[in-house]
């Protein structure tokens, strides 16, 4: 007789974007890293806590996190209460789960979207339903009134860079009776973002993540914005010290050098869409991305023969085997120096 519950036992587990040990002989655009270090003061923070002998590590961190709270609380415009932190946005994607899906109960995401959300929602044991999309990106047969638990919306979707424009999230919005998480991890390099709705709509969660955007995703940092009754009941099942010393500290010193993180999201904003045209010449379909990253297709449409040529070349970027995906790739901006070469092998293999 398995110890495991069946359904742990059976399902699939995530599989991440590769990470090679040799990682600095390599260009890696797999994992919509930002290709910028991140602000000076996240160094300072972490050394300054740290102190001369680290003998802070001894004691607990702050539970609540409450100084990373108040820091982003004040940048977006809320009160605190209505923000919480989390080790990575996906641990706010889980609990999010946790806290209003039930076994059985329906957990819904666009496809092609963000896997994972699948992956949280079986561990829960809830029941997984995807919807398609348009040709103008919009969900096909999204039901009149969405009955399920929680609606994962991610907007700029990955892979594909596009995003959903507010007025039609509001629509969404309307027409769930659970909650409405739109995922904004790439927000930061769009025109436009969803929290406004927060303010207007008791379902409506967004979650933001600084691994792309500010360069920490080796710190494991995340938030969601909603009601203060929402971040209530994520602060009952989360783990009580989530975010470590060095963590939290690093964070506050992100948040507050907005000067050095709009910089690095114009440059690689700037470098996307040279990048896009210059693709678009060479004869590649690309969508007009709102993230660090495209979804370029090569005129044969065999995104694997062009990934396994950029492989041979130590550049790495993503392909996915899903049948809606598979002739394409999903390529992260990196440094103009670093898409100049990627640029090069892309018309050597073409």
């Amino acid at each position: 007789m398995s110890l495991l519950r069946p359904n742990i036992a059976a399902m699939k587990g995530y599989v991440p974007g590769y990470q090679p040990p040799d990682i600095a002989s390599w260009i890696k655009l797999n994992t919509n890293e930002n290709p910028y270090p991140p602000s000076p003061a996240v160094r300072e923070a972490i050394l300054a806590e740290l102190g001369s002998d680290g003998a802070s590590l001894r004691t607990y961190p702050s539970a609540s996190s409450q100084a990373l709270r108040e820091t982003a609380a004040e940048l977006y415009g809320f009160d605190p209460s209505w923000i919480i932190m989390a080790n990575g946005s996906d641990e706010v994607l889980n609990n999010l789960i946790r806290a209003c899906a039930a076994q059985g109960q329906e957990v819904g995401y666009v496809h092609p979207s963000y896997s994972y959300y699948s992956t949280l929602a079986e561990i829960q044991g809830a029941v997984v339903c995807t919807y398609g999309l348009s040709d103008e990106f919009r969900i096909e047969a999204f039901p009149e009134y969405y009955h399920g638990k929680v609606f994962f919306l991610t907007t700029p979707n990955s892979p594909l860079g596009f995003a959903f424009p507010n007025d039609y999230i509001e629509e969404l919005a309307k027409n769930c009776g659970g909650i409405l998480v739109v995922d904004e991890a790439y927000a930061d390099f769009a025109e436009t973002n969803a929290l406004d709705l927060v303010r207007n709509y008791d379902n409506v969660v967004v979650t933001r993540t600084l691994s792309k955007s500010y360069s920490l995703a080796g710190m494991r940092l995340g938030l969601a914005i909603a009601r203060p009754e929402i971040i209530s009941a994520l602060d009952k099942i989360r783990d009580h010290y989530n975010l470590d010393r060095l963590a939290q500290a690093a964070c506050v010193a992100a948040l507050k050098d907005q000067a050095y993180f709009m910089d690095c999201c114009h440059r690689i904003r700037e470098t996307r869409e040279w990048f896009s045209k210059e693709l678009r010449s060479a004869g590649y379909e690309v969508n007009p991305s709102q993230g660090n990253f495209v979804f370029a297709v090569s005129p044969d449409r065999n995104g694997r023969r062009v990934y396994d040529g950029l492989y041979s070349r130590k550049i790495l970027v993503r392909h996915f085997t899903d049948p809606l995906l598979s002739h394409g790739l999903r390529i992260t901006i990196g440094t103009r120096s670093e898409m100049e070469t990627t640029l090069s092998a892309i018309r050597e293999i073409s």
